[in-house]
């Protein structure tokens, strides 16, 4: 039996690579997933591993836009640490974020997310005893007005070494002139986007220390034969209030785990998509050998009755999914290096650029791809398997055995069983539960999706049935020839199309939830946006507070009101803070407290009313900020602020500046005086933006607009990763289609013996297509619609009020889907024009 079955295997080798193609596309995305994510990890641990030396003291907490609280460590601090019994050497370093170099085009390079760093320059070995950069060409800095950038800065800005090159910075300078004297890399060269500009000593502190002798932190060098736990224990007692000595390893470690909680979700995420494509894949694949089984009842037939018994049978099948499994995990693995680096490119334009890491490729994305292939394979062929050897020898050799969906009661039962349990779920999500509500909608969609999959051959005879009406006026009896061989194996026809609706049901319910959110921030900002116009950019980078003093000095400008984002602690728990000024917010937008007042001072909050938990107005909350901490009294309580997103926290933009925090605005309102030539006040402003190329002016659709933007980025990424499942659904047309006609081969030469001509055996094909991919495309677009309403209804609080159908969307979405079921059809129905009359009657 097992050389029968591979000699039968080998024997249709095009139907192998047919079969396999599913689990080639599905398993690619794991492996693909797998190695970017890999690449991830070993690019971000050279990163933190390069870049600490043996003990580095530095502030207990740092804020993520640069500012460390206050903290700062004398040029007298640093030579007591090198003095230490066990140091060779003690550096201080001075760091800022929010330094990015603006390229000849005027644009800066970077801002989509990767940080822009920037580092005073000494030669200090990192924990690894290798200095952390390495100078390609030029030189290393060595004056004020010289600055070294990373190769990838330099060549994606258009510099070369002795061009003068601006950058524009988050610090009291926003904007600074310096001369490339060198370009180097980093460690292996990676960076994941993030670019960096060097400096001396001397002028990071006039930029970024107000000129003053201090550091943001320390490199302690051990020397010969001393560990980093004995120097450690050395510079603790020399550590300043607010500071704290790390083990370089330690350190590395710590910053590591950070980095691998912030990026987890891009593992989570790319899974997920390579699970949809697995799970849309397991539907062709159990559609293809239920296909392959009928064409090899009469062989399979022979085989029981020369003795082979029911278990021989089922195991020649699943021998066959083996192999099929082996192959595609095999092909799908090779596709998934290729993969990776389109993932790589995908991600490279939100600023996670990973072009100057090699791929990794580890022993366990072997592992995964092949047992996810071939695992997935010989479930999805099980009940084939199961099906053919069940069939009686008699009743295989009289014809081919039944592909459709069987109608066991049982079976039936459990699929009806599905669909209801989703429908209690989804309303139970909707209607009943407060807490976990996303996850019983989400529950609920599942079950909807596999339910309507199941019995598709019912829930689609409609839909079917209209095509078919048309179809019949349309094309005459070629047309209603396509009707009836829809309709001859609803099982198989509502099969293929559950592939594709699975895909359209995704697509469909991002574009509500997309739609839905556009129209939520649109009406947000129409209801709460009162300035005239606002400076921010699209990304959220923050820009110089500097900026907005310089507009506020514009004649015209009435008051320019900032709001910053700050990372805080309260009370021990990192929460969403914002500042803003006290004496112009009002003209934003009026709070309206619960409780209290909005009388914010330099030693007062206001707190969301989702914190205040025990609280009440006159208690005390302890704010950490970097290294600075202050006893805050909490003045007020709050529902919503819409103007800045309803903060868990609001504070004083003077509050921030006490405590060390980075002068640097995410937003910044801004009035103007009544009866002013308003477009003179812009070109005015525009002047001193024009300098800024992080920080644009617009009015309040301008603004809406930016917002919008964002939002359909994330999206076309989604779009972009759901093709895949989209591509595996139209191969599941294609297969299915011709394996239909290499299994109706007798058939079609029929047919053609009496009178059907090539062209109309083609448009037969062609509308049998059109109608599978029509039915998957309404079918998915109908759930998709429900669901996405669903979601949109349980995310009212979190801020997405309005609910927006794109309906102009779908319609495309289902004309799309029309042009994909006529190509779907252009192979299969080429070849069956080009048979053999004769040579296809005779077929058995």
């Amino acid at each position: 039996m097992l050389k029968a079955t591979l000699k039968s295997l080998l024997a249709r080798k095009a139907r192998l690579l047919m079969s396999a193609m599913a689990i080639v596309l599905g398993t690619a995305f794991v492996a693909g997933s797998l190695i970017f994510t890999d690449t991830l990890g070993r690019t971000f641990d050279g990163i933190m591993d390069g870049t600490v030396g043996d003990v580095v003291v530095q502030a207990e907490q740092t804020d993520d836009y640069g500012g460390s609280g206050g903290a700062r460590i004398s040029a007298a601090e640093v030579d007591e640490l090198a003095a230490l019994p066990g140091a060779a050497r003690a550096d201080g370093s001075i760091d800022a974020i929010g330094v990015f170099v603006v390229g000849t085009n005027g644009k800066v390079v970077g801002g989509q997310g990767a940080p822009a760093l920037a580092f005073n320059y000494n030669d200090a070995p990192n924990q690894l005893g290798e200095p952390p950069l390495a100078i390609v060409d030029g030189r290393a800095p060595e004056r004020t007005g010289e600055v070294v950038v990373d190769t990838t800065t330099a060549e994606r800005a258009g510099y070369t070494v002795g061009d003068e090159i601006p950058l524009v910075t988050t610090g009291k300078v926003p904007r600074i002139t310096a001369t490339l004297v060198g370009t180097m890399t980093f460690g292996e060269g990676g960076m994941a986007g993030a670019s960096i500009a060097v400096f001396d000593t001397a002028t990071m502190q006039k930029y970024f220390m107000d000129g003053k002798d201090e550091y943001s932190s320390v490199w302690v060098t051990a020397k010969d034969g001393v560990s980093q736990g004995e120097l450690r224990s050395q510079a603790e007692p020399l550590a300043p209030e607010g500071f704290k000595a790390w083990t370089g390893k330690s350190l590395a470690d710590a910053n590591q785990n950070d980095v691998q909680q912030a990026l987890g979700f891009i593992t989570t995420f790319l899974l997920v998509f390579a699970g949809i494509a697995l799970f849309v894949g397991s539907f062709l694949i159990i559609n293809t050998f239920s296909i392959l089984v009928a064409q090899r009842g009469r062989e399979l037939a022979l085989l029981r009755a020369i003795g082979a018994s029911r278990r021989q049978v089922v195991r020649s099948v699943l021998v066959e999914a083996f192999v099929v499994g082996l192959v595609g995990a095999t092909l799908g693995l090779l596709l998934g290096v290729l993969l990776a680096l389109g993932i790589q490119t995908l991600f490279a334009t939100f600023g996670l650029d990973l072009s100057g890491s090699g791929l990794v490729f580890t022993p366990r994305t072997v592992i995964a791809a092949y047992a996810v292939g071939i695992v997935v394979t010989m479930l999805a062929a099980w009940v084939p398997a199961r099906r053919a050897g069940s069939v009686p020898p008699v009743a295989a050799m009289r014809d081919s055995i039944d592909t459709g969906i069987g109608h066991h009661p049982v079976r039936r039962g459990l699929e009806v069983a599905v669909l209801v349990l989703g429908v209690v779920a989804f309303l139970v999500g909707l209607f009943v539960a407060d807490s976990r509500q996303l996850w019983w909608i989400g529950a609920g969609i599942v079950g909807l999706v596999l339910g309507t999959a199941f019995l598709a051959p019912f829930v689609g005879r409609p839909l079917i049935a209209g095509l078919g009406w048309v179809y019949r006026r349309a094309f005459g009896s070629v047309g209603r020839m396509a009707e009836q061989n829809s309709v001859r194996n609803p099982g198989r026809t509502a099969a293929t199309a559950s592939a594709l609706m699975i895909g359209m049901t995704l697509v469909a319910l991002m574009g509500v939830i997309a739609s839905s959110a556009t129209a939520s921030i649109d009406k947000q900002i129409a209801d709460s946006f009162r300035a005239d116009y606002i400076l921010s950019n699209a990304v959220g980078q923050p820009f110089s507070s500097t900026v907005a003093e310089q507009v506020a000095r514009v004649d015209g400008v009435r008051e320019v009101s900032p709001v910053r984002f700050v990372s805080a602690e309260v009370d021990g728990g990192r929460l969403f803070a914002t500042a803003i000024d006290p004496s112009t917010f009002a003209d934003v937008e009026q709070i309206e407290p619960t409780s209290g007042t909005a009388d914010i001072g330099a030693d007062s909050v206001m707190l969301s009313t989702k914190h205040e938990g025990g609280r009440q107005v006159g208690s005390t909350v302890k704010v950490s900020m970097g290294a600075s901490t202050k006893q805050l009294k909490v003045v007020g309580f709050y529902d919503e602020i819409q103007a800045i997103g309803s903060p868990d926290i609001l504070l004083s933009v003077d509050t921030v500046e006490t405590m060390g925090g980075a002068a640097a605005d995410n937003w910044a309102f801004i009035f103007l005086d009544q009866g002013v030539d308003k477009a003179g006040v812009r070109a005015g402003i525009e002047r001193i933006t024009d300098q800024q190329p992080l920080v644009t002016l617009k009015d309040q659709e301008g603004y809406a607009a930016e917002q919008r933007g964002s939002i359909n980025q994330i999206l076309y990424l989604i779009y972009a990763l759901l093709g895949l499942a989209i591509v595996i659904a139209v191969l599941g047309i294609v297969n299915t289609l011709g394996l239909s006609v290499m299994e109706r081969t007798r058939e079609v030469g029929l047919l053609r013996a009496v009178g059907l001509s090539r062209a109309q055996l083609r448009r037969m094909i062609t509308l049998e297509s059109v109608t599978i991919a029509l039915l998957g495309a309404v079918l998915g677009i109908v759930l998709g619609v429900v669901a996405g309403v669903a979601i949109q209804r349980s995310l009212v609080d979190d801020g997405i009020t309005e609910l927006a159908i794109p309906w102009v969307q779908m319609l495309v979405f289902v004309g799309l889907a029309g042009i994909i079921g006529v190509l779907a059809a252009l192979l299969p129905a080429r070849r069956a024009a080009r048979m053999d009359v004769l040579r296809a009657i005779s077929t058995e």
